[in-house]
């Protein structure tokens, strides 16, 4: 058999596998089910619907980043961008940028694939945060803001190296590895001096989030013991409403964002996930048994998906209904995997191929 027609047949034999993992663990509760809408390959970029019912929303253009692939998915399965990465790549809704170690220069593309601009002597790699575009700097202790002609807004410099970085609202949160978390407002000006949770024998910030509104911001800090802590806005102060000792915990960045409209955090905690619901403000502590690859960062519709990993090639898909109860699990062959959510839709990928759904209610 040709080489090509032995490539096409391991494509189109690696979709059906997802695609039949996937459907064979559908319904996700009694009243909801995933409903598949379209099966794609990343080497073919032609879609295979599944649900006619279920229209494209032009609107969205995600991006993703799927072993040495990137680019940007359009809800109908359709890839604008599709190539194989050459060197680091930063990524957000709006901007993306493929640059080497030390760039001379950083070009600025749209998802249309389209020049947005030229930051000539960078000093550092960009990174694309809350509609923005930042420079940190090649030491990873200082950021600068860029403005639409790739002029230098604002400069900041911090004690030590960044180890966890958010933005919302037009404020940015930064985390640094000798255990301090700074605000900054629009301006790049410090809301208050650097904030040091301390309560660990190592003093380290190994993730941070920050609501939409930047009315609260959580926080994963220290080893022996990790913290997890929960801050609001209070006039003009921040004040912590909440921390938790997370035993042992990790050694390296967590995940953690506010999902539901803000409503709750979910954050990596050992041995699984924890969800944080603000209005009661309790926690949750759900085990999982794997590491988590890949987080849900909109969890809204009352249920939150996760990615865990089981060994080199072994995934699973975690459906998990609020406040943390695991309501499904689905198993994939898969070196690496991604998943992202907009509204009712999830898309997943795996390898060369992705699959979209649409949660529905029944």
């Amino acid at each position: 058999m040709a080489k090509g027609n032995q490539k096409n047949w391991f494509v189109i034999g690696l979709a059906a596998l997802i695609l039949y993992i996937f459907l064979s663990a559908r319904p996700i509760a009694e009243e909801t089910i995933l409903k598949p809408r379209w099966i794609t390959s990343l080497e073919q970029n032609l879609p295979i619907s599944l649900d006619s019912s279920s229209p494209a929303d032009g609107r969205w253009l995600l991006p993703f980043h799927l072993g040495d692939r990137f680019g940007y998915l359009g809800d109908d399965g359709i890839f604008p961008i599709n190539q194989i990465r050459s060197g680091n790549i930063s990524m957000s809704e709006l901007y993306w940028a493929e640059y080497g170690a030390q760039p001379s220069s950083i070009q600025v593309m749209n998802p249309q694939n389209e020049d947005v601009l030229l930051i000539d002597n960078p000093g550092g790699y960009p990174i694309f945060l809350d509609n923005r575009i930042f420079i940190i700097g090649s030491e990873q202790n200082s950021i600068s803001a860029i403005g639409s002609n790739g002029e230098v807004l604002w400069t900041h410099d911090f004690p030590a190296p960044i180890t966890s970085i958010d933005a919302g609202g037009g404020f940015l949160l930064a985390g640094t590895l000798d255990g301090a978390l700074e605000l900054l407002n629009p301006s790049g000006r410090p809301v208050f001096p650097p904030f040091e949770p301390g309560g660990s024998r190592l003093s380290v910030i190994l993730g941070c989030a920050i609501s939409r509104d930047a009315a609260r911001l959580a926080v994963i800090s220290g080893i022996d013991e990790q913290r997890f802590l929960v801050l609001e806005r209070s006039g003009d102060l921040y004040q912590v409403v909440y921390h938790e000792f997370l035993s042992g915990g990790f050694r390296r960045p967590v995940h953690i964002n506010f999902v539901d409209n803000d409503s709750k955090v979910v954050f990596e905690r050992e041995g699984g996930l924890g969800i944080y619901d603000i209005g009661s403000r309790s926690s949750v502590n759900l085990p999982l048994d794997g590491e988590i690859v890949v987080l849900d960062n909109y969890g809204t519709g009352g249920y939150v998906f996760v990615i865990i990993s089981q060994g080199p090639m072994e995934k699973r898909l975690i459906t998990i209904r609020y406040p943390g109860i695991i309501v499904n699990e689905a198993p994939f062959i898969s070196e690496r995997a991604f998943l992202t959510r907009r509204s009712n839709r999830l898309y997943l990928g795996g390898d060369l191929s992705m699959v979209s759904f649409e949660l529905e209610k029944r």
